[in-house]
C-alpha cells in the first residue's frame, strides 16, 4: 500500500504541473518514477506516458469546449509525431539505460536555459513601449493568423515549422517518455500569434496524441509495467483536474 500511495502522489504532482502549464509533465513525471520508484529510463517513459496521454486529452476536451484548441493545428503537428514515436520507442529498448538517463539530464539542462532566455526577453519586452520591433516579429512569424484572430493562414513555412516541432516531439516521447509540450509550446509561440490560451491547449491536444502513439508501442512490444502506470495515471488523472479547478 505504501508503494501505491507513493505512485499516485507521484502521478498527483504530475498532473498539477501539467495542469498550470500545459506542459512539462513527463519532465517531471520519469525524474520521479526513476528516482523514487527506482524504475530505469526505458521502463518509465511509457509509464509516464500513460498519464500524461490521459491528462492531456482530458484537459484538451476541456479546453476544446472553450474555443480554445487550434485542432487543424494540433492534428497536423500529431500527426507528425505519431509517425516518428515508433521509432523512439525502438530505439529506447536498443540503447543503455546511462546513455538514455544522461541525455535526459541534458534536455532537462537545456529546457532550464531556454526558460530562463524566453524570461530575460520577456523582461526586455516589457521596459520597451515602442511597437516597431513586436511589428517586425509578427510580420516574420511562419504563420500568421486569419482575419478573425482565431485561425491559422496555412503556409509552406509554417507548415514546415510546425512538422518540425511534431516529429521531434514525437521520437522524444518514444525515446525518452517526454510528451513534446515543452518543444510544442515554445514552436507556437515563435511561429504563431495565437494567445497563450489557445498555445497551451493546443499543447495539450498534440501532447495526449503523441503520447497515446508511444503508449501503444510500448504495449505492443510488452514494455509497460502496468502494476506501477495504472495508480500513477490516476494519481496524474487527478492532479490534472484539481490543478484546473
Amino acid at each position: 500500500m505504501g508503494i501505491v500511495f507513493i505512485t499516485v502522489a507521484s502521478g498527483f504532482a504530475t498532473g498539477i504541473l501539467l495542469a498550470l502549464t500545459g506542459a512539462g509533465g513527463t519532465l517531471v513525471a520519469v525524474p520521479l518514477l526513476t528516482f523514487i520508484l527506482q524504475l530505469r529510463v526505458v521502463e518509465a517513459a511509457p509509464v509516464a506516458l500513460l498519464a500524461v496521454s490521459l491528462s492531456s486529452a482530458v484537459g484538451a476536451v476541456l479546453a476544446h469546449r472553450q474555443g480554445l484548441v487550434r485542432y487543424r493545428a494540433a492534428g497536423f503537428v500529431a500527426i507528425t509525431g505519431i509517425a516518428t514515436a515508433p521509432a523512439g520507442i525502438w530505439m529506447a529498448q536498443k540503447l543503455p539505460d546511462t546513455f538514455l538517463t544522461c541525455l535526459f539530464a541534458l534536455i532537462l539542462f537545456g529546457v532550464a536555459v531556454s526558460m530562463f532566455r524566453q524570461s530575460r526577453e520577456r523582461d526586455g519586452e516589457t521596459g520597451n513601449t515602442g511597437n516597431t520591433a513586436t511589428s517586425g516579429l509578427y510580420t516574420t512569424m511562419p504563420c500568421q493568423l486569419a482575419y478573425d484572430g482565431n485561425r491559422l493562414v496555412w503556409t509552406w513555412p509554417c507548415a514546415r515549422a510546425l512538422a518540425a516541432a511534431g516529429m521531434v516531439s514525437g521520437l522524444l516521447s518514444g525515446l525518452l517518455g517526454v510528451g513534446g509540450g515543452f518543444i510544442v509550446i515554445p514552436v507556437l509561440q515563435r511561429a504563431t500569434q495565437l494567445p497563450m490560451s489557445s498555445i497551451l491547449a493546443t499543447a495539450l491536444a498534440i501532447t495526449a496524441s503523441i503520447s497515446a502513439t508511444g503508449v501503444l508501442s510500448a504495449t505492443m512490444i510488452q514494455g509497460m509495467n502496468w502494476s506501477i502506470a495504472l495508480p500513477f495515471a490516476a494519481g496524474t488523472l487527478m492532479g490534472m483536474l484539481g490543478g484546473r479547478i
